[in-house]
Formats: C-alpha cells, sequence, structure tokens
C-alpha cells in the first residue's frame, strides 16, 4: 500500500489547484462545538485499519459524549479521486488522512487547516524530527501531522545464510560480499528487493547512506553531487552486478520461495509465521546495509489533518491531538496486534513499549527509525517523484548513465518546484 503514495500525487494536484485556488479563501460557518457533533475522518488505507483507528474515535467519544467521530476506508487506488471530489465541492469529510505530503499539498490550495493555530507544536516534540519535517509546507504550515509511520528492514533466511556461512550484512560492503557467497554456495536468488523496487525509495536509502540528499535545505534539487552518483552507481549495480531481479515479488513470497535475502517494509513482520507457516524459526530481520555516511534508511507513513471545509474544525483539531496521547496509541495499538497489523505509532517512545511487534523486531524496526529521514516536502517533489524514479530505472535497465539520469531528474524537479 505505502509504495502507491507517490505514484498517486501527481493526478490530483492540477485538478486541485483549479478547484481549490478561489473556494479555499472562503471561510465555512463553523458549528456550534458544544451541541451534538458527527465528524467524518476518511482514512486511506484499509479495512482493519480503519478499524483500529475507530477505537480511538471511540474513545474520544467516550470522553465527548456529544461527539461521534466515523472513520471512512478509502483504498490507495481511489482515495485521490475522492478527496479531489470533496475539495472541488468544498463538503465531504472533517478528517483526512494520506500520504505524508498530501495535506502539504491541499493545504497550499486552501482545503486544509493550519494545525499551528490549534496547538500542533505540543504534538511536534513528541513526533520524530524527521518525520515532522516532512509534513510541514516550506513556509512553516502544519496542514496535517503524522499519524503513523512505516519503514523497511533486511529480512534474511537464517538458514540459507548458514549454509554460506555469511553473517546478516551491516554494510554495503558486506552485503555484495554475502551476495557473492550465497552464488558461490549454490543459493540461486541470494537478494531482492520488495518495497522500493526500481522505484526512487529505494534510491532513497543509498542516496542518504551516501551523504546525499534529493534537495538542498532551501529546497533546490541536488542531484549534482558526487554523493548522488556514487548511490545510484551502487544500487544499479545491485541489479546490474549482482542479479537483484527487476520483477517485484512480495517480501514473504521472496523469503519462501528461497530467496536469501530482501529489503521490505515492516508491515510483512507480524504476518510471516502466520502466512509462511514452514518458514517459521528460518527467518530473521535486521537493519539496512549502512553506506559511508551511515545507516540511513526511508520512513514512509500517513498524515492526518482537518479540512477547512470542516463545521468541526475546533473539534477535530482536538480530535486529531488526541490520538497522540498514550491512552489513544494504547487503543489503536491493541486492536492492531488484535488484527495482526504492523502498527508503527507517530511517537518514536512508544515504537518498542507496548509494541505489536516482538521486543527483537521492535527494537530493528526503532533503531531504523532513529536514524531514518522522510520523503521531502519541497514543493514539487510529489509531481516529480514517478518521474524521477523512471529516470533512475533507466540506469538499471542500461538505458542511460548515471550521470545523464541524475540531470535529468534534477530537470523534473527543477521544472515542477514552480
Amino acid at each position: 500500500m505505502r509504495r502507491t503514495m507517490a505514484a498517486c500525487t501527481t493526478l490530483l494536484v492540477a485538478a486541485l489547484s483549479a478547484a481549490c485556488a478561489t473556494s479555499g479563501q472562503t471561510q465555512t460557518k463553523q458549528a456550534d462545538q458544544n451541541a451534538p457533533a458527527t465528524l467524518s475522518f476518511w482514512s486511506t488505507g484499509g479495512d482493519d485499519e480503519t478499524a483500529t483507528f475507530q477505537k480511538a474515535a471511540d474513545l474520544y467519544h467516550q470522553k465527548h459524549p456529544n461527539v461521534t467521530i466515523k472513520v471512512q476506508t478509502l483504498s490507495w487506488s481511489d482515495a485521490y479521486a475522492k478527496l479531489l471530489a470533496a475539495a472541488t465541492s468544498r463538503s465531504g469529510p472533517d478528517i483526512i488522512s494520506g500520504g505524508m505530503t498530501w495535506t502539504i499539498q491541499f493545504g497550499a490550495r486552501g482545503a486544509m487547516v493550519d494545525l499551528r493555530k490549534h496547538g500542533s507544536d505540543a504534538l511536534k516534540a513528541q513526533a520524530l524530527p524527521a518525520q515532522w519535517e516532512s509534513a510541514v509546507s516550506p513556509d512553516g504550515s502544519v496542514y496535517g501531522v503524522p499519524l503513523d509511520m512505516s519503514t523497511m528492514a533486511l529480512y534474511y533466511r537464517t538458514d540459507l545464510l548458514e549454509k554460506a556461512k555469511v553473517e546478516p550484512p551491516k554494510t554495503w560492503e558486506e552485503l555484495t560480499a554475502a551476495i557473492d557467497k550465497l552464488k558461490a554456495a549454490g543459493v540461486k536468488k541470494p537478494y531482492s528487493q520488495d518495497w522500493g523496487n526500481l522505484d526512487w525509495i529505494g534510491y532513497f536509502n543509498y542516496l542518504y547512506q551516501a551523504g546525499g540528499s534529493f534537495y538542498t535545505p532551501d529546497c533546490k534539487p541536488s542531484l549534482d553531487t558526487p554523493q548522488a552518483e556514487q548511490a545510484l552507481t551502487a544500487w544499479a549495480d545491485l541489479y546490474r552486478k549482482h542479479g537483484a531481479p527487476t520483477a517485484t515479488v512480495e517480501g514473504s513470497d521472496a523469503l519462501d520461495t528461497g530467496t536469501a535475502m530482501v529489503v521490505a517494509g515492516n508491515w510483512i513482520a507480524k504476518g510471516i509465521d502466520i502466512n509462511k507457516p514452514k518458514l517459521k524459526g528460518k527467518w530473521g530481520m535486521t537493519t539496512m546495509p549502512a553506506g559511508p555516511a551511515g545507516p540511513t534508511t526511508f520512513i514512509g507513513g500517513r498524515a492526518v489533518g482537518v479540512t477547512s471545509f470542516s463545521k468541526y474544525v475546533k473539534t477535530a483539531a482536538d480530535f486529531v491531538t488526541f490520538m497522540y496521547t498514550d491512552e489513544a496509541i494504547a487503543a489503536i495499538t491493541d486492536e492492531a496486534r488484535k488484527r495482526n497489523i504492523s502498527y508503527i505509532p507517530p511517537r518514536p517512545d512508544k515504537i518498542v513499549n507496548g509494541s505489536v511487534f516482538t521486543p527483537e523486531q521492535a527494537k530493528v524496526f526503532e533503531a531504523s527509525i532513529r536514524t531514518g529521514k522522510a520523503a521531502p516536502g519541497c514543493p514539487g517533489w510529489d509531481e516529480s517523484a514517478s518521474d524521477v524514479a523512471k529516470q533512475l530505472q533507466s540506469v538499471i535497465l542500461g538505458k542511460s548513465d548515471v550521470k545523464t539520469a541524475l540531470a535529468e531528474a534534477a530537470k523534473v524537479m527543477q521544472r515542477n518546484a514552480g
């Protein structure tokens, strides 16, 4: 699900600009905050995830009997179309959640409330700084705050690594050496990538681990650097020289069919033993191998915000704040555990204690997140991401060289920056 976020954004931005540029300036009449109120929360994701957030909504209702919050599922495939319709008609949900940078795009066009006016600074102190930075607009507006987190890990088959006398790799060099040793030991599928395969998210890890970035601090494209070239060469060589498949295979399926090591999202960790019982006791996980500048790993997740056309802005904003409380996170976590969902709360201090994961798994994700980075919130990134990915793919597929691909990607980013 998370890998669809960036690809969807381009469909919305142009239409939103026309739909919301004028209507966003109109103030919606606010309802009496003391009267009974029913708020709608459109949650992008799956039905099980909706059920977990509904637990927080029900808990809020217990504390505020006049307020009822109904959480409704939007699938990643059609969330944009429904949110676009709501923005165009200026009617619909009071609260929305979606990709981390979505609320920036909506807010810039008048469809979201700036949560700085409703106490978001208190949440900033609790959130992961890198993820908070991704959700904040370049002008400092806070149209959405992190709702949850996602990250990735290196999953591996303990039996296959033991066969090749290989330890889980901790660096780029150890990773490629492990691939060679696995091949020499007769392992036909030593390595693959799931989340981020042939996508900018996969390159993201290498770019930041090499000490590079997509943008400078003032949001200028930053792909004309030795670090960006080193990262793309290393990432592409996993395919070109070391045989990583270009076809994406879901992480647990890859492990089940004999892949020794696979990069995949945190959401597969909860399901491997249940969905692939033959793997029980035969797999492990660790953090992503580190590059020359460190182990930086991509952090995804969703942002949650309040629409500017809600009649209950104050109440909706208060509920967003409530979702950061210990009791709300505990309620969501408890339901996620029952539904076998890999929920990671937006507060780093809650990743290990009371986690849905085993202690060992939680420590891996906590370590990844502690040193992680989130998607850039710079103007034009959402519009550029899919085209940037195509340029990166061109290197892997032998259609372009590293410098040319990065230069073309930077042109796309510059053009869309406005």
